[in-house]
This record gives C-alpha cells, structure tokens and sequence, in this order.
C-alpha cells in the first residue's frame, strides 16, 4: 500500500480541513445574509458552530477519501477503519472513564472550570433556537468523524511509519489537533493534548480508528451531559 510522504500528508490534511471549514463559514453566511457582523459579536453561537460541524466534516473526509484515491490505496485499510479487538475495546472504554474522572478532578481542585463558556453559550443559542437535536448530532457524531480520519486516520497513517516514529507522530498530532481548539482556554487545551495522546495510543495498540471515533464520540457525550447539569442544576 502507497503511503503519502510526512509533507504530502501535512498538505492533504491541511487542504482537506481548509476546503471543509471555508465551505461551511461561506455556507452559512449565504443562507443567512448579514450574518457576519454577528459571527464576530457571538462566536459562539450554537446553530452556527452545529452548522459548520455538520456541513465541513463530510466534505474534510471526502477531501481525505481523494487523497487515499490518489495514492491508489483501500480507503478502509488506509485509515484503519476496522473493529477492534475485545480486549482493546474493553481497555479503551475502562481508561476513558479513568482519563475524564482524573482530569475533572485535576480542573476542579486547580479552580478550573469543568464547563466552558464555549460551551455554555453554544448549548444554550442552540437551545434558544430548537437546534439541540442538531447539535447532539454535530458534537457526538460529526466532529469526532472528521476529527478522527484526519488525525488518527490520516496524519497517523503518514507519520507513524515505524515503532522508532510513533510515539513523537502521536505526540506532534495531538499538539495540532489541541491547537485547532482555539474556542477554550489554557486548561482546555491541555486537556484536549492529554486526551490526544490517550486516542493515539489506542490508535496505535489497537490499530482500529474505528476505536478511536467511539471513544471520542463517547467524551463528546460526557463533556455535553456536563453541560447539561450545569445549566439545568447549578446554574
């Protein structure tokens, strides 16, 4: 099988989220005209955050599926779509619930908060506009299938050639992918490494993204039930 070269993957990865993410903002403003005056004022504004995941992420993966094309490889064998073993699957969901008891509990005795604004704000404009069943979807589904064919489907497949190669491609991509999450603050994006570092391992022991794309739906899930008893409990 064709591997693209450390550059080429860089360069597919980059044009392939660029292309995704330019669609979806130029999407948006069309259909709702006068709409850029707004996007400056609330960023964060929960129907266009859901708007874009939903509209940017298909298009991200139909740019990567081109790439695979071009290398004339198997697109599910390139980017390791496959089920997992048991045994890794099992170790993935018992760590996952280990990483995000261990990293509340790091916010919350440092007087971080658990919940961001980003958060808030975008749950509670998606709420306001009957867009919560969209949002469900763009946060638990789409973002973490983009997410995933880019970082632990593509990037890992070019960078991680050998076991000498691994572990710094694994690191190098989760500092990219925690530096895209510009909508948190320092202990955010922290986190967002840490949890990085956790997916590339089990992308690399298990070597099934597929894995990857349940477990990061499933963190998804947590971190908005969080924010669902924030603003309903102790709001």
């Amino acid at each position: 099988m064709k591997v693209w070269g450390y550059a080429a993957t860089l360069g597919w990865a980059v044009l392939a989220f660029l292309v995704g993410q330019i669609v979806a903002v130029a999407a948006y403003i069309l259909w709702h005209p006068g709409s850029l005056q707004v996007l400056m004022a609330t960023p964060y504004d929960g129907v266009m955050v859901t708007f874009v995941l939903i509209i940017a992420n298909p298009i991200t993966i139909a740019v990567i599926a081109l790439a695979v094309r071009a290398a004339r490889a198997d697109f599910f064998e390139y980017l390791a779509l496959k089920w997992p073993d048991r045994r890794w699957l099992a170790t993935g969901l018992i760590s996952l619930v280990v990483l995000i008891a261990l990293g509340d509990a790091a916010l919350y005795l440092s007087g971080e908060q658990l919940v961001t604004p980003f958060q808030l704000q975008s749950y509670t404009t998606a709420a306001s506009q009957g867009w919560l069943a969209a949002m469900w979807i763009a946060a638990v589904l789409m973002a973490p299938a983009g997410e995933e064919v880019i970082f632990r489907g593509f990037l890992f497949r070019g960078w991680a050639r050998s076991a000498r190669t691994t572990w710094p491609a694994i690191v190098v991509i989760s500092l990219v992918w925690a530096a895209l999450h510009v909508q948190y603050d320092w202990a955010g994006i922290a986190q967002i490494f840490l949890v990085g570092l956790y997916l590339g391992w089990m992308r690399w022991r298990s070597g099934s993204m597929l894995l990857t794309f349940l477990l990061h739906a499933l963190f998804n899930i947590e971190g908005t039930l969080e924010t669902v008893v924030q603003l309903h409990y102790f709001s």
